[in-house]
């Protein structure tokens, strides 16, 4: 498949079809150079361009990855919409979701020497997912501002906005505080599902970008005070992420 002379504009956020695969058109001003990334949620993937101008070369870069682009799509797993009677994990441990016999605000019941931890969520079928989503975002938020919270005290930070959202292929970001306005770091929800230090990682990694912007050493050193050793936490994700994103989708 080339590039036609008569087809349209290419536009951010166009959908192409690469040997049959869907490939999305994305321009990011911070890149510095034409990416493939995979994004899980949408089962697709994002060709990322630093302007508008060169959508035409990532277009053209996808094309010349056309296998890797199939490799990558095809051992995606399945989505795995929440329902009563599942187990997941959450925070490293086995989670059995259970349905509420009335309504209640959906919760996460701590693990006892009889039973293991449970989520309790009222409502059927989709309606539970949406109550076993909303749970697990109030555990994710509660646990990623108390490890911000202490990653940004030990920079001599203080605690930036934290928000937890389903974001599409990014573990967190972080924008940092400028002209009186606070730092914001936003966090996937979905980290409630890795094992603990995998989040702390996570929360460590965002939270050294107060400081520095890039993913320079001296961002990494501030990784490593922070977090310490952090090849086991990034190789979990890059192992386990695809499934953790397909829960709930």
């Amino acid at each position: 498949m080339g590039v036609s002379l008569f087809r349209p504009a290419l536009k951010p956020d166009d959908v192409i079809e690469i040997g049959g695969r869907p490939v999305r058109l994305r321009v990011n001003a911070r890149a510095r150079r034409i990416s493939l990334r995979v994004d899980p949620k949408r089962r697709e993937v994002v060709a990322i361009a630093p302007s508008a101008r060169k959508l035409a070369d990532a277009l053209r870069f996808a094309e010349s990855r056309a296998v890797w682009i199939a490799e990558r799509l095809a051992v995606l797993p399945e989505p795995r919409p929440l329902r009563p009677g599942m187990t997941i994990e959450v925070g490293g441990a086995p989670c059995r979701l259970e349905r509420a016999a009335m309504r209640i605000t959906p919760r996460l019941i701590p693990a006892s020497a009889e039973e293991p931890q449970r989520l309790l969520a009222y409502g059927a079928d989709e309606a539970f997912g949406r109550a076993a989503i909303r749970a697990l975002k109030a555990e994710a938020l509660k646990r990623l501002v108390a490890r911000t919270q202490i990653h940004a005290a030990r920079l001599g930070q203080p605690l930036p906005s934290v928000a937890v959202a389903d974001a599409k292929g990014r573990w967190g970001s972080c924008r940092q505080g400028v002209r009186g306005q606070p730092a914001v770091i936003r966090y996937s929800w979905r980290l409630i599902l890795a094992p603990a230090p995998v989040l702390d990682y996570v929360a460590a990694h965002e939270t050294a970008h107060l400081i520095e912007g890039n993913h320079g050493p001296g961002f990494w050193s501030l990784v490593d005070q922070l977090y310490g050793d952090h090849r086991a936490a990034r190789r979990w994700l890059r192992t386990h992420g695809g499934a953790v994103q397909a829960v709930g989708a």
